[in-house]
């Protein structure tokens, strides 16, 4: 049985930050791209940001470029989502994702896998 677990969720003020974890199970994580996204109420479900199963690509959405780091921990198969100077808008369900792939996709149809997510709060 596949499982994608997140933690790491809170509630910050703006300009604080936050790492999120998602551990995997059931899968053979160093062959599975990560992915995070997030969904605000009222909103799509979007691309954060993306590592391959080596953890050599990785690739970000524009609106957390600079201020998010996505990096993997193949031996606790673990993916982790720092984000740093979070900001109001930055308040969603934060989404990990596995895909059966070398290298990710911003795609959410892309990922076989999900985990239940985890709520972040950013007050102003």
């Amino acid at each position: 049985q596949v499982q994608l677990v997140e933690s790491g969720g809170g509630l910050v003020q703006a300009g604080d930050l936050l790492r999120l974890s998602c551990v995997a199970s059931g899968i053979p994580f160093n062959m599975y791209a990560m992915g995070w996204f997030r969904q605000a109420p009222g909103k799509e479900r979007e691309f954060v940001a993306t590592i391959s199963a080596g953890g050599g690509v990785k690739n970000y959405a524009d609106s957390v470029k600079g201020r998010f780091t996505i990096s993997r921990d193949n031996d606790k198969i673990t993916s982790y989502l720092q984000m740093y100077n979070l900001k109001p808008e930055d308040t969603a369900v934060y989404y990990c994702a596995a895909r059966s792939r070398v290298h990710g996709s911003q795609m959410p149809n892309d990922y076989a896998y999900w985990g239940q997510g985890t709520q972040v709060t950013v007050s102003s």
